[in-house]
């Protein structure tokens, strides 16, 4: 299976279409017969009446993230690919997006993470413009705006903020404006919001949002390592593609290897900003899978035996689909 996405062959569509429903269909029986409105932070964000009631059928919830989760994968196997990230043209991206993005019953779901990694597909490729720009202070403005966007549907997402700014160290001299231009950009999104709120004679609610922000650490997460046992593979082969990545690092061009170290950093700010929300929910490392996938393509484009690397995505496969069956 493995060989088949190492080419880059547009029929692979069809197979990435098969293997999403072979991932999705499995968890039909086991889901809630209704789901719950996934974009209710938005709301609160928006000032807008919340008494509203809007509840997705949890078959046509599942349909609608399967085809989010589609184009999604499209565009980070266009971005890996127009960007060189792997040294050359194959599906194994879009490939890995789905495998990544259908390790959980959560992440299966619409969302608000899911919808966010839109923004954080669309965040990479301005970042990896960066490189080759004369002048990126309008870039860096539409990347503040993009994070303040993300921040309306998902509060975590604010924390993705910082990858600009590693961004603008990793690619670029240093250059104060280009940092000054993010913070204008975040801050014209949440200028407007705030005035919403002011005209609204609301202005509490408006600070209210931040108040997470400096909250400590409450989330108690309980954990029932059956059902994580899915992550064994998973680390496996993100160690083994670390590996491979190393052994090739300097065998890349300059801009390969800084476009794999900030999405290394994209990866880890993602995943550890959940801690600011105190209703913790799974479906948050959502906002990793684009990194994890990117890397996971690595390990498999670059493998060598072929029989241990496609055992290794059959074993993942293989426990993604036991464990949608099974919960312990």
């Amino acid at each position: 299976m493995i060989k088949l996405f190492r080419s880059y062959n547009p029929l692979n569509m069809l197979w990435l279409a098969v293997i999403l429903i072979l991932l999705r269909v499995s968890v039909l029986p086991a889901i809630p017969d209704k789901g719950d409105f996934p974009f209710a932070e938005l709301f609160s964000r928006l000032h807008l009446s919340k008494n509203y009631q809007f509840v997705l059928p949890a078959d046509l919830d599942l349909f609608f993230a399967g085809i989010v989760v589609f184009i999604q994968a499209l565009l980070v196997n266009y971005l890996v690919n127009y960007h060189n990230l792997l040294g050359k043209s194959t599906f194994l991206p879009g490939l890995m997006y789905i495998t990544a993005s259908s390790l959980f019953t959560p992440f299966l779901m619409l969302g608000a993470p899911l919808v966010c990694n839109f923004l954080v597909i669309w965040m990479l490729f301005k970042m990896f413009s960066f490189y080759k720009g004369d002048d990126v202070k309008s870039t860096s403005y539409d990347l503040g705006m993009i994070v303040a966007i993300g921040t309306l549907f998902y509060l975590p997402f604010i924390y993705l903020f910082l990858t600009i700014w590693i961004a603008l160290i990793i690619f670029r001299p240093f250059n104060w404006r280009e940092w000054v231009a993010c913070i204008i950009g975040f801050a014209t999104i949440f200028f407007f919001l705030a005035v919403s709120y002011y005209l609204g004679d609301a202005m509490p609610q408006f600070f209210a949002i931040w108040l997470p922000l400096a909250a400590k650490f409450q989330v108690v997460i309980n954990f029932n390592y059956f059902n994580y046992l899915v992550l064994v593979p998973v680390i496996c082969i993100l160690v083994l593609g670390f590996f491979k990545l190393q052994q090739n690092f300097f065998k890349s061009f300059v801009q390969t290897r800084k476009s794999l170290q900030l999405l290394t950093l994209v990866m880890l700010i993602a995943g550890f900003s959940f801690y600011i929300r105190p209703d913790f929910h799974l479906d948050h490392f959502l906002l990793c899978a684009v990194p994890v996938a990117i890397f996971f393509s690595y390990y498999f484009l670059y493998a060598n035996r072929r029989w241990f690397y496609e055992s290794l995505y059959i074993l993942l496969l293989a426990s993604i689909i036991y464990f949608q069956f099974n919960t312990f």
